[in-house]
């Protein structure tokens, strides 16, 4: 690896060392010939202080960049609380340009002051999941399918992937057809959800199977309907609709704990399909 550490895992313990950091330019301060960039990466920000004027003259928003220097703690009067680093910062005795960058689009760091339309946010998608709501965004995620993971392993579910190109079937919206090239006029379909393999691994004896499943619908893009999104598939053997229940509401229990430190309280209010209907149609 190129860096000893990552910047946003600096605490006061540092002070002393020596590290090595790589990562993205996020905000750039000139006070008196010293320049202070905060260099952001994948685990957060660190305040960087350069002293050399040419080491730091061609640094920009978003350069991408290595330093090595000494953590120090920061002056008295100058720690920032907001920051898991706020007690530091790293005095650069080395600076290196990794990779220089145009003009943005759009600011990434202050994204909350300039309004950013979704098309443009879209086109830049890389620029865009650098900004810290977004990067939480994705790791919340990933946390959740883990957490999705553990759970049904401890309740002895088996992962099966299941395949992407299958036959069309009647479900409720339109397939997404892709050609065969070996056999001119035939066409494979994506699936709208799994749900003819999973019942063929129950007759298959799997009994407990999930997965947790692409699917692809080619209806037009709403609030509530997108052409593919992911979604938890489950399918067990010699249950009851109550042992379904009681296993959802354990895995959701267990992500808002985990990931929210919320206690949800079971089992959950339930009501039967006739009163979701009569209720609110």
């Amino acid at each position: 690896m190129i860096r000893t550490h990552d910047a946003g895992t600096l605490r006061a313990q540092h002070v002393g060392q020596t590290v090595t950091l790589a990562g993205w330019v996020a905000r750039r301060r000139d006070h008196g010939g010293v320049a202070f960039i905060d260099l952001r990466d994948g685990s957060g920000v660190s305040q960087v202080v350069i002293r050399d004027e040419e080491a730091a003259r061609p640094l920009r928003s978003e350069f991408c960049v290595r330093v090595a220097g000494e953590v120090a703690a920061r002056p008295a009067g100058n720690a920032n609380v907001a920051l898991p680093t706020g007690e530091i910062e790293v005095i650069a005795n080395e600076v290196e340009v990794l990779s220089e960058s145009a003009a943005l689009p759009f600011p990434v760091e202050e994204h909350h002051t300039t309004a950013v339309n979704e098309e443009t946010r879209l086109k830049y998608r890389y620029l865009d999941l650098r900004r810290s709501d977004m990067r939480k965004n994705v790791r919340m995620r990933a946390d959740v399918t883990r957490i999705i993971r553990q759970v049904m392993a401890e309740h002895d579910f088996i992962d099966i992937e299941t395949p992407y190109l299958t036959r069309s079937t009647p479900e409720g919206a339109r397939d997404f057809l892709v050609p065969v090239r070996l056999q001119p006029g035939s066409w494979y379909a994506l699936p709208q959800s799994p749900q003819l393999f999973k019942q063929l691994l129950m007759v298959a004896g799997m009994e407990r199977y999930f997965q947790i499943a692409r699917c692809f619908r080619d209806e037009d893009s709403r609030a509530d309907r997108q052409p593919e999104f992911s979604q938890l598939d489950v399918e067990l053997s010699f249950c009851t609709p109550e042992d379904v229940q009681a296993l959802i509401e354990g895995l959701l229990a267990r992500l808002w704990r985990e990931l929210l430190g919320h206690e949800v309280t079971l089992p959950i209010p339930r009501m039967t399909y006739a009163e979701a209907m009569r209720r609110f149609g």
